[in-house]
């Protein structure tokens, strides 16, 4: 820029400040474009806040109307569709973990996994025939009675040796037959072999009454 432009700009400062009584100030237009910014950040911020607020309300209030699938009663699996029988029972037993002993967790857990293919097995499945009567008394029945026979039993006891095994022994061993039998009625689902899983799951019921239970 010459001389004669500098000369000319400082001239025109000069009575604009003559005029209006201002001082110029260089990075004025500058700090008031920061400003402005940081207004609309702000604003900005805030909406967004304002928006995450009203998620967060919402939610919890959707989850207060309706709740999470909750596990069904055992005394609802019995007459529960076959097809989601197994689904229903392994979220029920899921929620039983906390009152196992720790070496039986394990083995619910391997049960929830067999309930899933026996569920997916089970789902082109349209009517009830001997051999799901079987898995029915298996695994909306005996399974859950099973369990409760274990959770009746005062906790002081359930170390205590009762005919040669304690409660918690009887509890693992008897999830250990069940997830075994679970898994072969999937195998002979997978084989057709209906009579030979309706057989299997008498073999079942007469164990367990042989046993006696849990208690």
């Amino acid at each position: 820029m010459s001389e004669t432009s500098d000369q000319t700009i400082a001239a025109a400062r000069a009575a604009y400040e003559r005029i209006t009584g201002a001082h110029y100030d260089a990075g004025y237009m500058l700090r008031r474009r920061r400003s402005a910014g940081a207004k609309r950040l702000g604003r900005r911020l805030a909406r967004i806040a304002i928006a995450d607020a009203a998620i967060l309300i919402a939610a919890t209030v959707t989850l207060a109307v309706w709740p999470p699938d909750a596990p069904v009663a055992p005394e609802r699996l019995r007459q529960a569709d076959i097809r989601a029988l197994p689904t229903q029972t392994a979220r029920w037993l899921d929620a039983q973990r906390l009152a196992l002993p720790a070496p039986a967790v394990s083995i619910a857990d391997r049960i929830g996994v067999r309930l899933d293919t026996l569920g997916a097995q089970l789902a082109a499945i349209h009517e009830e025939t001997p051999a799901t009567a079987e898995i029915r008394r298996l695994v909306g029945e005996q399974l859950p009675e099973f369990v409760r026979d274990y959770q009746r039993v005062p906790r002081e006891l359930r170390a205590t040796p009762r005919n040669g095994k304690t409660p918690d022994r009887q509890l693992v061993e008897g999830l250990e037959l069940i997830e075994r039998e679970i898994g072969q009625m999937s195998e002979e689902l997978a084989q057709g072999d209906l009579d030979s899983l309706a057989t299997r799951g008498r073999y079942l019921e007469i164990k367990y009454r042989g046993d006696g239970g849990a208690a």
